[in-house]
């Protein structure tokens, strides 16, 4: 089964040919990174202008570089949240245009199940299995029982993974997408060089509030001294993924889950992978995207639609959402 996958929910204007949601045919991504770096983050409005720009362009290419006529696709599918209204509604749009044109079906996808399903490409992954999605809008552990059937088991109650790292960034004037550099300078740095707190919170809440003000704190304690930034890069990193990674252990095991996956944006950071392919050692079976499927992409929405279609009545009738 080929699925024509579309994402723009956010700065990625991608497509891509999925067979039977793990075989990869095509994938095209037009990033919107350059633009954006002169606000220091996503402009909504600057965004959905620039998925308008590309969507045409990208499709094209993505049937160029598969050598797969329209009318052999199965179906056509796109993100339809959650993500910004505006960037949905371009994916949204051409996705169904294409299935009304070629006479095929139209599947919409959610965004996170999205970002777990990239898992399953180039793998032979299978449920049950226990998810931590980490992102920027999101940080959840699920608990995967089947194809379409999952629960969250934990969850956070302020920033996200993402927005916090961004948030740090940004106070230690990194660059814009802050998340990379600050990973980048803590591969060099000594992640025992602060002590920093893990907020006391219950089984199924993450709360990262705290950590981020006590980096800030940290920060405007180096008065006329120069910040040893690596090291405070280091520091962070080290505890909020060792959070991150302790909670889903936890919760693995009260679940009695061998397996461990890792989903989202920020399962590209170094350390994090790290430390979940360390847990091999503790005989967990562990599993993460490729590099390239981890940010935003049209490949893991092709292999949502296969395996974890949204249930819905009348899918082509089906507007946008921007939370989830």
């Amino acid at each position: 089964m080929l699925i024509f996958g579309i994402e723009t929910s956010c700065d990625e204007t991608a497509c891509s040919i999925v067979k039977d949601g793990r075989e990869v045919v095509s994938n095209v991504v037009a990033s919107q990174i350059k633009t954006h770096q002169a606000f220091g983050g996503v402009v909504p409005e600057v965004a959905a202008r620039e998925h308008l720009d590309a969507i045409n362009v990208v499709i094209e290419e993505t049937f160029t570089a598969s050598r797969v006529k329209p009318s052999q696709i199965d179906a056509f599918a796109s993100t339809a949240g959650p993500g910004l209204v505006g960037c949905l509604l371009v994916g949204l749009n051409a996705a169904k245009t294409l299935s009304l044109v070629y006479d095929k079906p139209y599947i919409p996808v959610n965004h996170l199940n999205a970002h777990v399903c990239a898992n399953f490409i180039d793998t032979d992954l299978k449920p049950p299995f226990t998810c931590l999605l980490v992102s920027g809008g999101h940080t959840q552990v699920i608990n995967v029982s089947d194809y379409g059937e999952s629960q969250i088991a934990a969850s956070t109650i302020d920033d996200a993974t993402g927005e916090v790292y961004d948030k740090v960034a940004r106070l230690l004037g990194l660059p814009y997408p802050g998340g990379i550099q600050l990973d980048k300078l803590a591969q060099s740095g000594n992640g025992q060089a602060f002590k920093l707190p893990e907020a006391k919170v219950a089984d199924d809440e993450f709360s990262f509030s705290g950590l981020k003000t006590a980096v800030l704190r940290l920060v405007q304690g180096f008065k006329g001294v120069e910040i040893p930034i690596n090291d405070v890069c280091a520091s962070f990193q080290e505890t909020i993924t060792s959070t991150l990674i302790n909670k889903t252990v936890k919760i693995a095991k009260k679940n009695n889950s061998t397996t461990i996956v890792l989903a989202g944006g920020v399962a590209a950071n170094s350390r994090l992978r790290e430390k979940l392919y360390a847990l091999q050692d503790d005989g967990f079976n562990v599993f993460a995207p490729k590099m390239k499927y981890c940010t935003d992409n049209a490949a893991m929405v092709a292999s949502a639609a296969y395996f974890n279609p949204m249930r819905v009545e009348n899918p082509l009738e089906l507007e946008v959402f921007s939370r989830g």
